[in-house]
């Protein structure tokens, strides 16, 4: 099991070339991956989100990317001829126009904009290939080692959480056979004391307290409760249960209601109850369940 948030880093510095490669998830129904990279290594953004991909199934993946080449390289600048004629010309025009001289210099004329450019330090980024997958697949195994720790805490009180789901059941199991009797009771009860020393028919008693027991009886949402614990903690040793355990936890949720909707007894409603809210507390960890 492996929670879908974490964090992981990786570095590569060698020969004048420093990457640094961050990673962080939360949790999100699907895979979102999100890249900040330089502008530059748009052309490996396929290449990561694939990598990205074979190792993370489900969450927001937020991934960023630094980069410094301290290498020395030769440093090549262009001139533009255009510019720098036209610069001269309009100085020419200004010294006539304005009977002075024409200072321009060729110190001055590289000082104007436009007229030196430098070229680009490198234009071809495919030799940092495999030094980019490599960082990158370094960051997402430390990124996964974290989930997996993460996950077996999620685990621990997921199921710490399903020991006390197991009690409550038990305790339903235990009241539900006596809720008839103590029906029977109570209406029979009502029944002398309201007609007093009149007699009343026993059959009809007995088919109403039939009549109960058959609306009330919830044996099959505690066997089937019973069977969804089975059915979680068989999940929950897989390494992707997220999505798996989120549905089974509404068929605890939809058993869970049915019971305190029949039950007409204050003792089955209150575990009902209490039922419901451990559900949702494990419902709420496995959101962050990959």
């Amino acid at each position: 099991m492996k929670s879908m948030t974490g964090y992981g880093k990786s570095e590569y510095n060698k020969e004048g070339l420093a990457l640094l490669v961050e990673v962080k998830t939360i949790n999100n129904r699907n895979l979102d991956i999100n890249l900040k990279t330089p502008r530059s290594f748009i052309c490996f953004e396929d290449m990561i989100r694939k990598c990205i991909q074979q190792k993370i199934n489900r969450g927001r993946v937020d991934l960023f990317i630094t980069f410094i080449d301290s290498r020395e390289t030769e440093i090549d600048f262009a001139l533009d001829t255009g510019v720098v004629k036209a610069y001269y010309k309009v100085g020419e025009e200004i010294a006539k126009t304005l009977n002075i001289p024409n200072d321009l210099t060729v110190s001055n004329l590289i000082k104007m904009q436009d007229v030196v450019k430098q070229d680009a330090m490198f234009t071809d980024v495919t030799e940092f290939e495999e030094i980019i997958k490599e960082t990158v697949d370094n960051a997402l195994d430390n990124l996964n080692e974290m989930r997996i720790v993460e996950g077996e805490k999620l685990k621990e009180d997921m199921l710490s959480r399903l020991e006390t789901i197991k009690e409550l059941v038990a305790k339903v199991e235990t009241r539900a056979p006596l809720v008839a009797i103590d029906y029977k009771e109570k209406l029979k009860e009502r029944i002398t004391e309201s007609l007093k020393d009149v007699k009343y028919d026993e059959v009809r008693l007995l088919n109403e307290v039939a009549y109960f027991t058959d609306k009330a009886n919830i044996d099959e949402e505690i066997t089937r409760l019973k069977s969804h614990i089975r059915q979680f903690i068989e999940i929950s040793s897989l390494e992707l249960s997220g999505k798996k355990l989120d549905f089974l936890l509404q068929e605890f949720n939809r058993e869970s209601n049915t019971i305190c909707s029949k039950a007409n007894d204050i003792v089955v409603t209150q575990c009902g109850l209490a039922l419901k809210n451990e559900i949702e507390k494990i419902r709420e960890q496995v959101q962050n369940v990959e």
